[in-house]
C-alpha cells in the first residue's frame, strides 16, 4: 500500500482455492523441458474436460453442471471453447469475451485449471483471424492477469497451412500476452488439425527443427481413437520426448467426435498420456446428439440431473471414471 493509503482503499486479495483443489495443491503452472510443472517445479498430468462451442451449448455450463464436473468427476481443468467462426466470436466479440471470462471465473471458483481455447476452424489458416486473436487475448489477458489457473490456447486446428505461418502467427500473438500475463503457460496448435502435421502427411519433425521462439509454451495434439491408429499414437510418443505437449481435445469415436466408441484404442492413447504425464482435455461436456457428447440428449434443457452416470452416454461414463480414477485403469 502507499504511504498514507487509507485502508478502506484496499482490495481484499481473492479467497485462495482450498488445498484439495487442483489450483490449491499445484498453484501456477509452467512448463519445464517438455513437461507441464507444478509450482515447485514437480511434472503434473491435468485431465478434464473441452466445453462445445459456447454459441451452441452455454446453457450445458451451469453452476450444477461445472460443481459435477469439479466434485464429481474431480477435473483438474475445463477447456473453455469459443469460436470464432461458425457462430462465435466474430458475430458479437463482447457477448463471447464476457462469456468466456464468466466460465473462466466460475472454473476459478471451483479450484480447476481453464484453457482459453480461441477455437479457430475454418478458415484454416490462424492469420486470418490474427486481428481478432489479438483483441480477444488483449480482453482476456487484462481480465485475468493476476489468475493463477490461466492457460492461454491460441490457434484450435490450423489445417491447409504450412508450419512456417502457424508459427509465424504465435510468435506474433504470444508477445501480446505476454506483454499482460508473463507467467500463464501458451498452447500453441500444430498443423493439419493440431495432429504434427500428420493429417497432411508430415510428423513431428517440423515443429522440432523449426520451434516456436517463445518460452513456457506447448504445442497442442489432437486425436479421436476410432480414426486414428497406430501412425498418430507413435507420432504423439515420439513428439513427447521432443516438445512439451499438450492433448487439448481427443475422442473415443471417429474424427467428427461421432459413431462408435473404441474404448480400446483410446485406452492405448490414455497409457501412453499416463506413462509420459501428458496432460489431456476430452472433447465434449454438452447433451450433443454425437456420441462424443458426455451428456445424454436433453440433459442440458433439463437441467441435469448432472453428477453420477445417469445422465451419461457410453463415452461419457467411460471418461468420468478415467478423469475421476487414473490409477484405477493403470498401463497394460
Amino acid at each position: 500500500m502507499a504511504p498514507g493509503a487509507g485502508a478502506a482503499t484496499a482490495r481484499p486479495a481473492p479467497a485462495a482455492p482450498a488445498a484439495e483443489t487442483p489450483v490449491g495443491a499445484n498453484g501456477q503452472l509452467r512448463v519445464c523441458g517438455t513437461k507441464l510443472c507444478n509450482s515447485r517445479g514437480n511434472p503434473i498430468q491435468l485431465r478434464g474436460m473441452s466445453s462445445h462451442g459456447t454459441q451452441w451449448y452455454p446453457h450445458c455450463l451451469t453452476g450444477g453442471s461445472l460443481d459435477a464436473l469439479a466434485q464429481d468427476w474431480k477435473a483438474d481443468v475445463l477447456r473453455v471453447s469459443t469460436y470464432v467462426q461458425e457462430g462465435g466470436y466474430e458475430t458479437d466479440p463482447k457477448r463471447f469475451t464476457d462469456l468466456a471470462n464468466s466460465l473462466v471465473q466460475q472454473a476459478t471458483d471451483r479450484g480447476m485449471y481453464v484453457i482459453v481455447d480461441w477455437h479457430m476452424l475454418t478458415p484454416g489458416d490462424p492469420n486470418a483471424n490474427l486481428g481478432k486473436a489479438r483483441q480477444f487475448f488483449t480482453e482476456i489477458a487484462n481480465r485475468n492477469k493476476n489468475k493463477n489457473n490461466i492457460i492461454y490456447e491460441i490457434a484450435n486446428e490450423p489445417s491447409g497451412v504450412a508450419w512456417s505461418r502457424v508459427k509465424s502467427y504465435a510468435e506474433q500473438i504470444i508477445p501480446t500476452i505476454r506483454a499482460i500475463d508473463a507467467d500463464a503457460p501458451v498452447l500453441v496448435g500444430t498443423r493439419a488439425w493440431s495432429s504434427f502435421g500428420v493429417s497432411e502427411g508430415a510428423d513431428e519433425s517440423e515443429v522440432v527443427d523449426n520451434p516456436v521462439r517463445a518460452a513456457n509454451i506447448m504445442y497442442t495434439f489432437h486425436f479421436y481413437a476410432y480414426s486414428h491408429r497406430d501412425e498418430y499414437l507413435a507420432t504423439l510418443s515420439r513428439a513427447a520426448d521432443a516438445l512439451p505437449v499438450f492433448v487439448t481435445e481427443f475422442g473415443t469415436q471417429n474424427y467428427a467426435g461421432e459413431g462408435s466408441n473404441d474404448f480400446a484404442m483410446s485406452q492405448r492413447y490414455l497409457d501412453l498420456m499416463a506413462s509420459k504425464k501428458i496432460s489431456w482435455v476430452n472433447w465434449n461436456f454438452s447433451d450433443d446428439q454425437r456420441s462424443g457428447a458426455v451428456f445424454k440428449t436433453g440433459t442440458c434443457d433439463r437441467n441435469g440431473p448432472w453428477t453420477g452416470t445417469s445422465p451419461l452416454k457410453p463415452a461419457g461414463a467411460w471418461i468420468r471414471d478415467r478423469v475421476r480414477s487414473p490409477d484405477a485403469f493403470p498401463a497394460r
